[in-house]
């Protein structure tokens, strides 16, 4: 087989192969397994070689899996096993070809002593590319160094379910942030030298009822309008250059089986030229799980043929299964031909195939955790702190200038007494990270081991931001569980308090182990254990309560923000920050930082109202045609902070061809007396249209700096790719015809002037009940898409561009 972009060399190296040489070099191999770090690892584990390495090598190697990450090593030790055992494979197997060498990457490298970032999550309620990148490069750096070639990260999946365990893992339910956020970190990684990888391709969020691997119902034109759009932008905006497949089936099809995803649509309409990895034992799954494939010569078959390239994290199926089914005249050798070619590729653009390849020295001294991991894992968790509600008690200490909170007409509390920091998420550092830190996806089954960095706690944070003698702590209760023997003890500490600060929410973890992340999803949406009671408990002290939430998913706590009820003075949302997120939630609660952060997925009113996406059309939200109400505590895009602001002035042109671009320009004011970070969010509404619309979808945002009392001008440059949509001919077209445009401070901040006209048939849309919550917006501009139906092609912008005039 020959393919016009192989190189000579690779075309050279695949004519010399053996048909063994070939499969080898489609498989990794998986040292050091202990502990379950992967569905069905234990019942999988055995089916890999228990071989020396020397003999499961001796036709050569595709990867490596997870050298750093699957239990603790010493950096510098490991790294100067791979540099010996990658000159070993150059020397002593007959093409003399390196492995590369794969890790986890979404949290930071998941390895014994490196920085651990926020999650995802945090990512999207940041609302800052540019950070994301310089984290994503931060992190490639540490990965090249190392030795490591490819990282297993962005998870570009839409949240759709929170009560999905990995939910965390994700940047948020709109498809735009993600594919913004989510490129800037493929951009950030890939300017290291190491390749970025695309997960899950496509659909896996879509599960039922939230359930890890469960099937996905989506109907084409969902998977097209929401769930392909962020691998689209990754893809042509980012040129990442590898893709894993997801787990799940679309309608009845396992993903890892079906060409019409991973070579029609990713190839031969996306373009893409690179690699796709399998979820780990996914191939296998096919036999195991879906029962399409009678055996694992049938799966890799199946695999193999829809466009799997790479088989991970071992070789359970594209080796003998493989050979035998290709050797029988079953499998055609050209289809394996196809995937060696892409993996050769990929290893000589990396500089594997080049003849200096680790000839050089290891790495020694090797810092995985640098001053400048910890300033940006700072930067990046201040900036995700999302401030839910406050009545005036944040910041604490007296507030700028006797400035007073946004919406509260007192300044902040003026402490009077210690603080009180209560909770079972106060004093643990895990608590703080995500299901894929190596914290608390390795060290889990290593008990007794440290982390191997400093990870101040939420207690830690505020002992050293206002002086350990101000602060006393009392646990209260456990993440899970219903013991509530620490009561009594976090009451006391609460009445003795002027303040009372309580950190309850998740444990990440994996299957099981845990209350949130992989395998961990939930039928409910209430705070695990008794956590909800032990902060009712605090509240009835009468001490003003803080509420922290460090959290993995969105929970149900309408109870402690609305209501005539008592409930806490102020709730700050917080999705695993990382090991900078003690002190930058304690730079928030003082005041040192004003919160900034915005709601990436909305804040769910039960667990009965899911699935839900902001993203709905109008029978999609509550109405007069069923009693449920489905309306979120807060919406997306929602966040306060210590000013507020206000939007003036909005302009936005009359007409925009259906392949051109629209302009809107706002005037954003701050209008308090405190410098602040404002995320302006550009929202639209296609009023008709051949197939239903959402009633509100944002088609960008910007991220400013306003001081107190000043103001800026933003100019938004919308590509009309953002109206785009796909029509009942299964075509992804912009449409003529009018469309609303405004700028809000979250999803719900804008409502259509006047009543809805429905004939006087029903009401819809509006629902029988109105939730108000802090917001505004400007009034709805329209604008006028004219020209033909406009056919939406790779080429067309994707991205909305925007400055300050």
């Amino acid at each position: 087989m020959t393919d016009a972009t192989a190189s000579d060399r690779v075309t050279a190296l695949l004519a010399a192969m053996t048909l063994e040489e070939k499969t080898a070099q489609l498989v990794g191999y998986w040292l050091d397994q202990n502990g379950v770090v992967a569905p069905m690892q234990g019942e999988m584990a055995a089916a890999q070689d228990g071989g020396t390495l020397a003999d499961v090598t001796r036709h050569g190697l595709g990867q490596y899996t997870r050298v750093y990450g699957t239990r603790p090593v010493e950096p510098d030790e490991r790294a100067a096993w791979l540099w010996a055992e990658q000159r070993r494979l150059k020397r002593e197997t007959r093409l003399g070809i390196p492995a590369l060498v794969h890790e986890e990457c979404l949290t930071g490298l998941a390895a014994w002593k490196a920085a651990t970032f926020p999650t995802p999550l945090a990512w999207g309620a940041s609302f800052d590319p540019e950070l994301v990148e310089q984290v994503g490069a931060a992190i490639g750096r540490s990965m090249r160094e190392l030795g490591v070639h490819q990282g297993l990260a962005p998870v570009l999946d839409v949240v759709r379910d929170p009560r999905w365990g990995r939910v965390d893992e994700c940047i948020g339910e709109d498809p735009y942030l993600v594919g913004t956020v989510g490129t800037a970190y493929v951009r950030g990684v890939q300017s290291a030298g190491v390749d970025a990888t695309l997960k899950h391709f496509l659909g896996y969020s879509a599960s039922q009822a939230g359930r890890n691997h469960a099937p996905v119902h989506a109907g084409p034109r969902e998977v097209a309008d929401v769930f392909l759009p962020p691998f689209e932008m990754a893809l042509l905006d980012g040129g990442a250059r590898s893709v894993m497949n997801s787990y799940a089936e679309v309608d009845g099809v396992p993903v890892a089986a079906d060409p019409a995803l991973l070579t029609d649509l990713l190839r031969d309409r996306l373009g893409f030229d690179g690699t796709v990895v399998a979820d780990y034992f996914s191939v296998a799954f096919l036999e195991v799980m879906h029962g399409v494939a009678r055996d694992r010569g049938e799966a890799a078959a199946m695999a193999l043929e829809a466009g799997i390239d790479v088989e991970l994290p071992t070789g359970d199926a594209y080796l003998a299964p493989l050979v035998e089914r290709v050797r029988s005249g079953l499998v055609d050798e050209a289809l394996v031909d196809r995937a060696v070619l892409r993996v050769l590729r990929q290893k000589e653009r990396l500089g594997l195939l080049d003849l200096d390849a680790f000839e050089d020295e290891p790495p020694t001294g090797v810092d995985l955790d640098s001053p400048e991991h910890r300033a940006l894992a700072r930067r990046l968790a201040a900036e995700s702190l999302v401030l839910l509600s406050n009545d005036g008690v944040l910041p604490l200490g007296a507030a700028p200038d006797g400035a007073a909170a946004a919406g509260s007409p007192t300044p902040g509390a003026v402490l009077q007494g210690p603080i009180a920091v209560i909770g079972p998420n106060a004093h643990r550092a895990k608590a703080l990270q995500g299901c894929y830190s190596f914290a608390n996806h390795v060290l889990a089954t290593h008990p007794g081991l440290p982390l191997g960095f400093a990870i101040p706690t939420v207690l830690e944070a505020l002992q050293d931001a206002v002086g350990g003698d101000g602060v006393r702590y009392a646990r209260g209760a456990d993440v899970e569980g219903d013991d509530r023997s620490g009561f009594a003890e976090a009451v006391a500490t609460a009445q003795d308090a002027a303040v009372a600060v309580v950190v309850v929410g998740d444990q990440a973890g994996l299957f099981g182990r845990g209350t949130v992340g992989e395998g961990n999803d939930s039928e409910s949406l209430d705070l695990p254990g008794v956590q909800r009671e032990l902060v009712e408990a605090v509240v009835a002290t009468g001490t003003p309560t803080v509420v922290v939430l460090l959290t993995g998913r969105p929970y149900a706590i309408g109870w402690a923000l609305d209501g005539d009820q008592p409930k806490p003075s102020a709730v700050v949302q917080a999705f695993f920050p990382g090991e900078e997120g003690g002190p930058a939630i304690a730079d928030v609660l003082t005041g040192a930082v004003a919160p900034s952060g915005r709601l990436p997925v909305s804040l769910p009113r039960s667990a009965g109202a899911q699935p839900y996406s902001y993203l709905h059309p109008r029978l999609g939200g509550p109405s007069d045609v069923t009693a449920t109400d489905s309306t979120p505590v807060r919406p997306f895009g929602f966040g306060l902070t210590y000013t507020s602001f206000a939007y003036e002035d909005l302009v936005v042109d009359d007409t925009v061809a259906t392949d051109g671009a629209v302009h809107a320009t706002v005037t954003v004011r701050n209008t308090g007396a405190r410098d602040g970070a404002e995320v302006v969010q550009l929202y639209g509404h296609v009023r008709h249209a051949s197939v239903t619309r959402p009633v509100a979808q944002l088609l960008g945002y910007a991220r400013v700096e306003v001081g107190a009392g000043e103001s800026v001008r933003v100019r938004f440059d919308v590509p009309a790719q953002r109206f785009a949509f796909t029509d009942r001919a299964m075509r992804k077209v912009v449409e003529p015809g009018d469309v609303e445009v405004w700028v809000a401070s979250d999803a719900s901040a804008s409502r259509p002037g006047g009543a809805l006209d429905t004939g006087g048939i029903v009401a819809s849309g509006d629902g029988p009940v109105r939730h108000e919550v802090p917001g505004s917006s400007t009034p709805r501009a329209v604008v006028r898409v004219v020209g033909p139906v406009h056919p939406v092609g790779t080429a067309d912008r994707r991205t909305v561009g925007w400055t300050v005039v």
